[in-house]
């Protein structure tokens, strides 16, 4: 068993190779996100975004303009829900499932991505992943992404997590959980190399994909990270 650390009171597993985010599990980032109902869980605390960016050696203004871009800055639903920000896609599940439902559930499992099948509101994909759920339970949780980074749940591993049903608790968790697990994500060179030097176009790729530039997705990130850093000043 891995050793097991903790940021805002969830239990994380954090790679071996990976000594800079064991570092983010301190006593004084933990909080109660279990009995603890109000906005703190909701919110990334500015504690945890300054010691992830400490620990991680990227500015902090780099992290946020992700964020920003992925989820306008939030990883949960409007209140009084308590559920986390998701998107499911079918063709995700499509590909994890073998096809299997594509023919009783076109709503759910089409070979190609198509921006039509989104419900258009967050409580509609909630839905939507309700109903995959119903039909494949993990290959549905690992065809959605989740939460203020908007991280599809096949990554569960890159996370730190075990399996995909643990990646899930802490995106329902708190905030600085989602965060928490972003860390891990980015841990790897592809990601911190270009978020350090501020390579939109080389972050952009690795973590949106080939064709980020339809979405101009890297333009977003270089406009959000100058509002994040004039901020700061």
């Amino acid at each position: 068993m891995r050793p097991q650390a903790s940021i805002a009171g969830f239990a994380l597993s954090p790679p071996a190779s990976s000594p800079a985010i064991r570092a983010v599990a301190r006593p004084a980032l933990r909080i109660n996100a279990i009995s603890q109902e109000s906005a703190m869980n909701r919110i990334i605390s500015p504690q945890a975004w300054k010691l992830i960016a400490k620990t991680l050696g990227v500015d902090e203004a780099c992290l946020r303009s992700v964020a920003q871009v992925e989820s306008s800055g939030g990883g949960f639903m409007r209140s009084p829900s308590q559920l986390p920000k998701i998107l499911f896609e079918g063709h995700v599940f499509h590909r994890r499932t073998k096809g299997r439902f594509g023919a009783s559930h076109p709503g759910l499992s089409y070979p190609r991505w198509d921006r039509s099948k989104y419900s258009g509101s967050m409580a509609g994909e909630w839905k939507r992943l309700d109903a995959a759920s119903a039909l494949d339970r993990v290959a549905a949780l690992e065809s959605a992404s989740w939460g203020a980074f908007q991280i599809m749940g096949f990554n569960y591993a890159a996370c730190g997590f075990d399996d995909v049903d643990a990646f899930v608790a802490a995106h329902k968790e708190s905030a600085d959980a989602q965060l928490a697990a972003f860390a891990h994500f980015i841990s790897r060179p592809k990601f911190l190399d270009a978020l350090r030097g501020r390579n939109w176009k080389g972050f952009a790729a690795a973590y949106n994909g080939p064709e980020f530039a339809k979405n101009r997705y890297d333009t977003k990130l270089a406009t959000a990270y100058v509002r994040f850093a004039a901020q700061s000043q």
